[in-house]
């Protein structure tokens, strides 16, 4: 029985039409289907471009959520408020770094941000701004992921792909913070040529060329008196759309920026804000400390600055602009170009940090040095990122 089962299985059949006899063979025509299929799969991944939806994760499956592409979104996200014959009503926010005090007393295993909005309108006509934050509590950003018992302690905001951003300058990681309040990690950047085990100290982030730039101190990292041990926070992280990291020795540019003003190692100056002008074609940074002396974390605290420095794209052409007097305690954290202004004018941040004792100001000057809006107390906490949202 099976030995006659598989002779008729072997055997070929034949069947005629009109006076042609095709003779079929079983086997091969399963094999010619199955390579015209796998011709049809190839040429579909061949001609598939521009993937709308992109996987980021930590490499495992439960930790892993879908990141959308979104090329066309507006800056800011939400759409401006036009005061006829008024001004423009923006929505802002800012976002905190407390330090050691980022660790929940509360929640086990739990670290903490303050992220305060509010609205910031500008009297066009006057040339003057107003603020007025939101009445209810700051909101809480809340991430059980640390790093040697230190997270959450957030530096910048920056709206980019359609999403606005947050960067832990302890554990690295990049947070994307969501409609809903709510923080999810994105990447993690880690130190220096990004082969270091420890995270990247992220202080300041800008859009350059559509891609996303992060930069740290721009000093040279030293002991805490400021003997030399290396060169790791003068790296630029550049991240694209797809969330690719390509890792920029920047150590040449920071230090042309300070030779501006006539600083060379072991003086230093420090750096928390920065953002391109696709406008002006040029690096605008607002330095919270410099110093011509050797750093000393005792002093440091009373060194910060009142310049604006702005660099071509080679930094060959570095202009230095003094922007009021300097208080020596309160140091330049973020900054962002008022949006309409054909970046002329900058809203800032400015912290303090003496001892235990925090606090945060608001100011907004023309990139002249002009003041529009003298320093506004904003809060008793360390707030680091501002960003119109």
């Amino acid at each position: 029985m099976l030995k006659e089962l598989r002779q008729s299985l072997s055997s070929s059949q034949a069947y005629r039409i009109s006076n042609s006899t095709i003779r079929f063979q079983t086997h091969f025509v399963i094999l010619v289907s199955l390579i015209g299929i796998l011709f049809l799969v190839v040429l579909y991944n061949i001609t598939y471009t521009a993937p709308k939806l992109v996987s980021y994760g930590f490499n495992r499956p439960s930790d892993q959520f879908v990141y959308k592409l979104n090329t066309k979104s507006n800056y800011p996200l939400s759409s401006p408020i036009h005061i006829e014959n008024v001004g423009i009503k923006y929505r802002i926010a800012i976002v905190s770094d407390l330090d050691k005090a980022s660790k929940s007393q509360t929640e086990k295993n739990m670290w903490y941000s303050y992220y305060k909005k509010g609205y910031l309108t500008w009297f066009s006509s006057s040339n003057s701004i107003e603020l007025l934050w939101d009445d209810n509590e700051p909101k809480i950003l809340k991430s059980s992921i640390s790093m040697g018992g230190r997270g959450m302690e957030l530096s910048e905001l920056v709206t980019f792909n359609g999403k606005i951003y947050s960067f832990d300058d302890r554990t690295g990681i990049v947070y994307s913070i969501g409609k809903d309040d709510t923080v999810l990690p994105w990447i993690i950047l880690m130190d220096g040529n990004g082969t270091d085990f420890k995270g990247f100290k992220s202080e300041w982030a800008t859009i350059h060329n559509s891609d996303l730039y992060i930069g740290s101190m721009g000093k040279e990292w030293t002991t805490s008196s400021g003997e030399f041990v290396n060169y790791n926070p003068m790296w630029v992280k550049v991240i694209n759309k797809f969330g690719h990291v390509t890792h920029v020795n920047w150590t040449d540019n920071y230090i042309a920026i300070r030779k501006a003003v006539n600083i060379q190692f072991p003086g230093y100056m420090i750096h928390e804000s920065c953002a391109w002008s696709q406008i002006h074609k040029r690096w605008f940074f607002l330095p919270r400390r410099s110093s011509n002396k050797r750093y000393d974390e005792n002093t440091d605290e009373y060194m910060a600055t009142n310049i604006l420095i702005s660099a071509d794209g080679n930094f060959n052409n570095i202009k230095v602009v003094h922007i009021g007097k300097i208080v020596p305690t309160h140091g330049y954290s973020s900054f962002k170009f008022l949006p309409g202004t054909n970046d002329k004018i900058i809203v800032a941040l400015k912290s303090e940090e003496v001892g235990s004792i925090t606090a945060s100001y608001i100011t907004a000057f023309k990139i002249d040095g002009t003041i529009i809006l003298p320093e506004i107390k904003v809060a008793n906490h360390k707030y680091e990122g501002i960003e119109f949202i």
